[in-house]
């Protein structure tokens, strides 16, 4: 049997991101908004997002809040990031808000009330 091996182990520097070949949504450019709900994808001419982040906090396009600055570098990249904000965690239907990303969900941490 075959183990997988970890190469956590082993040092090495980190790769920038901006060494990374671009993702093929380059093309369109930056976005003068990340989009928060199918109308908003739909003005920028989006079919579907490539990520979609989804935070428990509020979101302002703005340096000062993280999911601004995380979805704003990932664009910088070439993918198409969508935003689900504070979403109700007690059913499925916020999170559907967006459609099925291309790539993955990204969640992150945040101050989510009932």
């Amino acid at each position: 049997m075959n183990a997988p091996v970890d190469v956590s182990l082993f040092a090495r520097a980190a790769k920038p991101i901006t060494s990374y070949r671009k993702y093929w949504a380059a093309r369109f450019g930056t976005a003068p908004f990340l989009p928060m709900s199918r109308a908003e994808m739909e003005r920028l001419g989006w079919d579907s997002c490539d990520i979609i982040i989804v935070t428990g906090d509020a979101y302002v396009d703005h340096p000062s809040f993280g999911m601004a600055v995380i979805g704003r570098v990932l664009e910088a990249q070439g993918f198409r990031v969508g935003i689900i904000a504070q979403p109700d965690w007690q059913s499925a239907d916020p999170f559907k808000a967006l459609g099925k990303p291309n790539l993955f969900f990204g969640v992150t941490a945040g101050n989510m009330m009932r």
